[in-house]
């Protein structure tokens, strides 16, 4: 039996409700949810970006002139820390390794480069407390640089009071107290010796560095383990021999250990501008210029704008990149490079 069209219930379009309340619930909550991710997404995509290399030489002559203060030796490689200390805290977004909240929480890029660049400041501060300010063994610590040593090797992640960038702050204005000092011809109670041994011994340490992250980087398609300590017999031998075995570095630390070494090239490059001018006689003498000019073009060439959406780990000769590799080779010819140059300095 048929029904007829006047028999069917008529249909209720009821349009007298306001347009809120004719919208589900669901659609609310996509709409919320939107509005909560695009500005996250805009806030990750601004604040993921490294900073510009500053000119920390010719900065440092411009502010050294304006305060009518006398440029001297120490100057410049003083304020390549303090500038790139300043640029690891102030650049966009601030300093993010110890951020707990959204969206520098969801980001590992630039906290990774943060840690790059954390470790040279460590390092070059520590040179400048043992090496660069003492004239030998026995001499007595600069205070600033006694305070801003410890300060800088403070944990990167700590968010809770004392903040690591309250720390690194304080090492930020005890390190320019002691460029005031330096500058100050009349104290006379900051020095700065530029010896081939101090810088050899800086160099060194630098060495292993980017040794380290070059064998990480290649680690990207597997590399034999050869750090297995040689067959020693006898009662010397206190632990089994490790077995040699193919390294590989998880697909997950690549972007890590990419962008720590962006971070290392970052201020190794600025930093070593700066001791081309201050050890300048010392370099001339070693004939050793040309050297570090290399070191410093390879550190600079690997800071190469990065266009791809994110770091590929292609096979050796594959279809895809693998910028690991890529970086790895900039980094193994400045660390090349680096080992002749500590060589020279050492020479008699």
């Amino acid at each position: 039996m048929e029904t007829s069209q006047a028999d069917m219930p008529p249909i209720i379009n009821d349009t007298s409700k306001p347009w809120f309340f004719r919208i589900s619930w669901l659609r609310i909550g996509a709409v919320i949810l939107l509005l909560l991710v695009i500005p996250v997404l805009g806030l990750m995509w601004w604040w993921d970006k490294e900073p510009e290399a500053i000119d920390g030489v010719a900065l440092a002559q411009a502010e050294t002139a304006a305060r009518g203060a006398q440029m001297v030796t120490g100057t410049m490689t003083t304020e390549a820390l303090k500038q790139v200390v300043n640029q690891m805290l102030n650049k966009r977004g601030g300093y993010l390794s110890n951020d707990t909240l959204s969206p520098a929480i969801f980001m590992d890029n630039l906290p990774n480069w943060e840690f790059g660049v954390l470790v040279q400041c460590r390092d070059l501060a520590r040179a400048l407390r043992n090496g660069f300010s003492r004239s030998q063994t026995q001499s007595v610590e600069d205070v600033d640089l006694q305070e801003a040593e410890p300060l800088l090797s403070f944990t990167n992640d700590r968010w809770l009071f004392p903040s690591s960038e309250s720390q690194y702050r304080k090492a930020f204005a005890s390190i320019a107290s002691y460029q005031t000092r330096l500058q100050d011809t009349d104290a006379q109670d900051a020095r700065f010796f530029a010896r081939a041994d101090n810088l050899a011994d800086y160099l060194g340490v630098v060495e292993s560095r980017l040794g380290s992250l070059s064998q990480r980087l290649s680690a990207s398609v597997g590399v034999e383990d050869d750090n297995a300590p040689l067959d020693v017999s006898g009662p010397t031998r206190t632990s089994p021999i490790p077995q040699q075995g193919l390294v590989r570095t998880s697909w997950f630390e690549i972007d890590d250990v990419f962008y720590e070494t962006r971070g290392t090239a970052f201020a190794l490059a600025q930093f070593l501008r700066a001791i081309e001018v201050d050890f300048a006689s010392v370099l001339e003498d070693k004939n050793a210029r040309v050297g570090l000019q290399q070191v410093i073009r390879e550190l600079e060439d690997a800071q190469q704008p990065v266009t791809s959406p994110m770091i590929l780990n292609g096979a050796t000769f594959g279809l895809f990149a693998n910028h690991s590799l890529v970086l790895a080779n900039y980094i193994s010819r400045a660390n090349a490079t680096l080992i002749d140059l500590r060589k020279l300095l050492e020479r008699g």
